[in-house]
């Protein structure tokens, strides 16, 4: 069997990948559009997040600044929130609505969210399940007997945390958001219009995550069915 070319990943997996590009392309350009209008205030990024951290009593986080766009992200373990070269020192709705959203993950991490810290704890066995987990259960499908039952088992239930992490990704992020536009909203320094320009970035970039959740869950689906085909043949 051609298990990277075969019938479920064509229906499955296929259309998965296009969902999660037109998301991409997607938050890429309400991204663009959203960071060409400036904020009235004329408050930049930076200042917007150590507002934020300000007045949530967070003081040991630092603000830098990476390569790339949209590549902005909280690094917890350095208490580090990094600012894409896109968004750092931008006044405009985009870049202030991106810079919100981090801010707010700084503060799920001060307040000890429950959902960012299991996520947090899942990251490393995530990174080998996703990539260990289809190919023992394909391996275990090799050997029609008890000791390749248990390696499918064991790399379905790998590769299903790679669905999970997703599921958990969600609420992170849609809290992030939340936390963001709320917080923005209470500074009375933006407009009503620019807070909706905020939300309509931040929901664009919801939909990335909701698109990872369904390539996620694609791929576990189309490990499973493969699974169940190749049973169905042999029994």
């Amino acid at each position: 069997m051609l298990f990277f070319l075969d019938y479920w990943y064509l229906v499955l997996v296929v259309p998965a990948m296009i969902i999660s590009l037109i998301a991409s392309l997607n938050v890429k350009s309400t991204f663009k559009k959203y960071n060409n209008i400036s904020v009235r205030s004329g408050m930049d990024s930076k200042e917007v997040v150590n507002r934020i951290l300000s007045q949530n009593n967070i003081h040991d986080v630092s603000v830098g600044v990476v390569a790339g766009e949209l590549t902005d992200h909280y690094n917890p373990a350095k208490k580090v929130l990094n600012l894409s070269q896109s968004t750092a020192d931008r006044s405009t709705v985009g870049a202030i609505g991106v810079a919100a959203h981090e801010a707010g993950h700084a503060i799920q991490y001060a307040e000890g969210y429950f959902p960012v810290k299991l996520r947090t704890t899942m990251v490393p066995i995530v990174n080998i399940g996703s990539y260990l987990g289809f190919y023992l259960a394909i391996f275990g499908l090799i050997f029609n007997s008890a000791m390749g039952d248990i390696f499918i088992q064991i790399g379905v239930a790998l590769y299903s945390l790679a669905f999970i992490f997703t599921l958990v990704t969600l609420p992170v992020e849609f809290n992030a958001s939340k936390r963001a536009v709320a917080v923005l909203d209470g500074m009375g320094t933006f407009t009503q219009e620019e807070i909706g320009g905020v939300k309509k970035v931040l929901r664009a970039a919801a939909l990335t995550y909701v698109a990872s959740m369904i390539a996620a869950l694609a791929n576990l689906l189309r490990l499973v069915l493969i699974i169940a085909s190749s049973r169905n043949r042999d029994s």
